[in-house]
């Protein structure tokens, strides 16, 4: 065989195989694209943030998405920086703009009150604080306790009522506070979300009666209508208590009158008799 032609074979043969292994890789690649889910960078929690938290970039941190991004996600960090945290952050959860109070609105518990709210503290005891059953975001059912002014019957009590319904905690904690000897000590403080009629009862109630919150569902939003109940009522029996409740109840009896009657001698000789007569209706 002619050693030029073997020479163009080669050639030939070294050029498709080349052109084989360029159309492969090529192929490849877009098939490997196509299947590559696309990401997208979003601004992440660092660490835990506590609520009210003014964030700052060390708080912050970037995480891909694969997919569609969630609505409100935060893209860019300076969007974030310098704006309040409303509810808790944990490390490594996407910052939504709906977790953050409004830029220039600053961190604290201010910013964490919705518009025409109005935060308003209460005392609590240890059992209520400590529990931890009271935490922001729960639903709570305000009661008081006392004796309500101007009560001159002593024999029921002290009286509760239910003061409020399906209120929201904002935030849970301690304030320091002086004893009547001017030491520090420690008062359970629990932050409740409430209009400002409501505020107006709620602070009057904290000066003048015992607060106690109690627990409810979050879902049930049903506003209950209570009478409110004595302490005369707990120690009372049952039977005592049903002859109370009929003790009102005024029974009227009618009564017939009498029938009214006359008597007539009767003379007949020397014999007497008495005869009885009933007298007419009326007469």
């Amino acid at each position: 065989m002619n050693r030029r032609l073997v020479s163009i074979l080669l050639t030939a043969f070294l050029i498709a195989a080349v052109c084989a292994f360029l159309v492969n890789r090529v192929i490849s690649n877009k098939a490997a694209a196509g299947l590559r889910p696309v990401t997208i960078r979003v601004v992440a929690a660092a660490a835990d943030i506590k609520l009210g938290t003014l964030l700052t970039d060390k708080n912050l941190t970037t995480i891909e998405i694969a997919g569609t991004v969630p609505k409100g996600a935060i893209l860019t960090a300076d969007k974030a920086i310098g704006r309040g945290v409303i509810s808790n952050l944990y490390e490594g959860e996407p910052i939504m703009d709906s977790r953050l109070a409004a830029v220039g609105s600053g961190g604290g518990l201010a910013a964490t009150i919705r518009q025409g709210m109005r935060a308003c503290a209460v005392k609590v005891d240890e059992v209520v604080g400590v529990a931890g059953f009271v935490t922001p975001g729960e639903r709570v059912d305000v009661l008081i306790s006392g004796m309500p002014p101007g009560t001159t019957n002593t024999t029921e009590g002290t009286k509760v009522k239910t003061l409020l319904q399906n209120i929201e905690v904002l935030s849970a904690g301690t304030d320091i506070q002086k004893d009547q000897e001017g030491k520090p000590q420690q008062v359970q403080v629990v932050n409740l979300l409430v209009l400002p009629d409501q505020a107006e009862v709620l602070s009057l109630a904290s000066n003048q009666a015992k607060i106690q919150l109690v627990l409810r569902n979050p879902l049930d939003t049903q506003i209950s209508k209570t009478k409110g109940t004595a302490m005369g009522n707990l120690f009372a029996d049952s039977q005592a208590l049903d002859a109370k409740a009929h003790s009102t109840k005024v029974a009227f009896v009618t009564t017939k009158p009498a029938t009214q009657a006359f008597s007539i001698q009767v003379l007949n000789g020397s014999k007497r008799t008495d005869e009885k007569f009933a007298a007419p209706e009326g007469k």
